[in-house]
């Protein structure tokens, strides 16, 4: 059981030890979401202050280092971003320090906008020392989270204490009350809310998680929130590793928040809904349970379609909300063609009954065209199917009235979605993909060939092996026929190694004519192989400059199989060792590791 903050007896204007020897210094500003944490590491004269805060703070901060320590103690000032609720008093800081060797330690890509507040107190960038920081006895580990919530992101690791001063990560807001202690895991529902407008992707995170949730953490101490205590810190992990994030980017256009806040008072549970839900289905079956209060109504269904596209995006509970796609159905196109749909903007009504089958039989069903102009030819309908009919009266018209800006909300808002994740996953594959080979590129491999190693680590089966490989003499191309048809050449190469690779592999180009192959593979010879197959595609192929003059090229390779517990760094060496020695054979030719 964590302990609450009763029981600790927390008094918020006095300093507030969280740890040993390491202190929450911040200040209460009432009325303020975010409610920005500062921290203090008492270590004698190497004391260390993390995240200062802002000019509306620091007096009060200030008091409460006094209270542990002087403030010329403190030599280090993390600031693990730049946005000025926690970095606007480095001004301040800048004016009271004396000592020389004081410094701001953050990351390179905060520095460049810190840079802008004209401090004198030199900077000291993590990245360009390992990553860590020696303050005597006391070593501080900085943890690299890019895109949490900017590309330089960064928490710190307190290995004395096992404290993790989490950044943005973990960090809450929305609570009624101040509360620095987190109670039990009712303080998700915050993190939640905070995590799923803040934070760009849960790929993104889930990745960081990963990373974190290997250090002996005893506590997160994150910049906005409540402290998370040791019992507390695996449930809260897990749960925001299943969290769906980068949800909101629409809203910067979107105005249905304007309609949702129009509506009376029955559709005020669908507003709570639409907050509190990202899966479509909770929202459905939600907004299905407020229209059963007013109709004898079995079911809410939703139906898609695109442009020109033939097929249509059926929602319903039998396939959960996520929708399913037929190349026809009994009414839709039919029933929407020529039809005015119904307007969310003037609740105009234009709907009509029909008969439907469905697994339990023939069902009434009031069918909706919904008013999707703004999408590019997007049409949309809802249908409510009834436990009976009903005549059509003026209570029915009133009902549906109110109903209709729910119902045009909740679909416009799954299509802006699925919308945003269609072109998330196009911008996705764009950021992986070399332009010129559309082979990977280094920063994926990075990423995808660490996992599978740590795979291979885990299992001696999941065999791996790496072909490494470059064009011979490829300056001579360059220098004869032209950077030009240089290029048509790597493009020429990389269209041949898609086409001779399996799925299941991952080509990558390393840079310039230098390529990598990662397989999976249980012996040497079976990467071997792979490697000839590639080396005699591309020695039998022909490649032609600007003039239409034909030429071939020659490549050689250098293989090697994954050893467990070798680092991807060791594995790239072994390979390229191998390749050195193709060269030195003359090239065209594999060697092996």
């Amino acid at each position: 059981m964590a302990l609450t903050s009763e029981e600790l007896e927390v008094d918020y204007d006095h300093a507030v030890e969280i740890g040993h020897r390491v202190w929450w210094v911040g200040h209460e500003l009432p009325g303020d979401p975010f409610q920005c944490h500062v921290y203090l590491i008492e270590h004698g004269d190497q004391s260390v202050l993390i995240d200062p805060g802002s000019v509306l703070t620091f007096n009060d901060t200030f008091r409460k280092i006094e209270e542990v320590i002087p403030f010329s103690n403190i030599r280090y000032f993390i600031c693990h971003h730049q946005d000025p609720d926690i970095t606007g008093a480095l001004g301040m800081i800048d004016k009271l320090v004396s000592r020389d060797d004081a410094l701001i330690v953050t990351h390179w890509r905060a520095e460049v906008l810190l840079k802008h507040y004209g401090l004198n107190l030199p900077m000291w960038e993590v990245e360009k020392n390992e990553w860590r920081l020696d303050i005597g006895s006391r070593v501080l580990k900085f943890i690299f989270t890019p895109y949490l919530h900017f590309p330089g992101s960064f928490c710190t690791f307190d290995e004395a204490t096992g404290v993790l001063f989490s950044s943005d990560l973990f960090g809450g807001f929305g609570r009624d009350k101040f509360l620095l202690f987190a109670e039990d895991e009712s303080c998700f529902e915050p993190i939640k809310t905070f995590h799923e407008h803040y934070m760009p992707g849960r790929e993104i995170l889930r990745h960081s998680l990963q990373i974190i949730e290997k250090e002996p953490i005893t506590m997160i101490a994150p910049q906005h929130g409540s402290v998370i205590p040791a019992p507390l810190v695996r449930p809260i992990i897990e749960r925001l590793k299943g969290l769906e994030c980068g949800l909101y980017l629409m809203a910067r256009s979107d105005t249905d928040i304007h309609r949702l806040t129009k509506l009376n008072q029955m559709m005020k549970g669908f507003m709570k809904a639409m907050v509190l839900y990202r899966d479509f289905g909770d929202i459905a079956l939600h907004l299905l349970t407020l229209i059963k209060e007013a109709l004898p109504v079995e079911g809410l269904e939703f139906y898609l379609q695109r442009g020109d596209d033939e097929l249509i995006t059926h929602l319903s509970a039998e396939n959960l909300y996520h929708g399913v796609s037929t190349a026809q159905t009994d009414f839709f196109p039919s029933l929407l063609d020529g039809e005015r749909p119904c307007s969310a903007e003037d609740n105009a009504l234009n709907y009509r009954w029909l008969k439907v089958e469905r697994d339990q039989g023939e069902k009434s069903a009031l069918f909706i065209p919904l008013d999707m102009e703004r999408h590019g030819g997007m049409r949309a309908a809802a249908l409510l199917l009834f436990s009976h009919p009903m005549e059509i009266s003026d209570e029915l018209n009133e009902i549906l009235g109110q109903m209709l800006s729910p119902l045009f909300v909740a679909i416009e808002r799954e299509n802006i979605y699925r919308e945003l994740e269609s072109e998330r996953n196009v911008i996705y594959s764009q950021s992986i993909r070399d332009p010129l080979t559309g082979l990977y590129n280094r920063q994926y491999m990075e990423d995808a060939i660490v996992r599978l190693i740590d795979t291979h680590n885990r299992s001696y089966t999941a065999g791996l092996a790496m072909i490494i490989a470059d064009i011979d003499n490829f300056k001579d191309v360059n220098d004869r026929y032209g950077h030009a048809a240089g290029d048509d050449v790597l493009k020429s190469i990389g269209d041949l190694f898609m086409d001779k690779l399996r799925k299941v592999d991952i080509p990558v180009r390393y840079g310039g004519d230098e390529f990598c192959f990662f397989i999976p593979a249980h012996t040497l010879n079976d990467s071997i192989i792979v490697a000839e197959r590639l080396r005699e595609a591309v020695k039998e192929s022909d490649f032609k400059a600007g003039d239409d003059t034909s030429f071939k090229v020659t490549m050689s390779a250098g293989v090697a199989l994954h050893r467990q517990r070798e680092s991807l760094q060791e594995f790239i060496k072994r390979a390229d060792v191998a390749l050195y020695e193709a060269k030195k054979m003359g090239r065209d030719c594999v060697r092996n590791a």
